[in-house]
């Protein structure tokens, strides 16, 4: 790489970076649309809106399609949404909304909220 590379190469991360995190929140958007109603667009309005929406931000067809496929079984990993309730400092309530394949996941969610923490329920 060149004198060139080094001067722009800062920017070309930083979209990267950008469009990276754009692609990824479509894609678990996508996925949890299809799953959650049928895997077809033009039977599911949720997805239908999802799908313009990303392809308005420019994210590539292909994205949008591994998402919807995902989601139908067809692509290999399958996953489920979780919520895991707990108290927090002070008695606030703090609630996790998160996709995790379906193994235990408890074990690693409580551990990393810290020592200080009182226990938490998965629900």
């Amino acid at each position: 790489m060149g004198r060139i590379f080094e001067k722009r190469k800062h920017s070309i991360f930083k979209t990267a970076a950008q469009n990276s995190k754009l692609y990824s929140k479509y894609s678990k958007q996508l996925y949890m649309a299809a799953k959650n109603g049928v895997p077809d667009p033009e039977a599911n309005p949720v997805l239908r809106t999802l799908v313009e929406k990303a392809k308005r931000e420019n994210v590539p067809s292909h994205v949008i399609e591994k998402a919807i496929q995902k989601a139908a079984g067809t692509g290999g990993e399958d996953f489920q949404s979780a919520r895991y309730e707990g108290f927090g400092p002070g008695g606030t309530l703090v609630i996790v909304d998160c996709l995790t394949v379906p193994s235990p996941r408890f074990a690693v969610v409580s551990p990393r909220l810290g020592p200080n923490w009182p226990p938490m329920d998965p629900s």
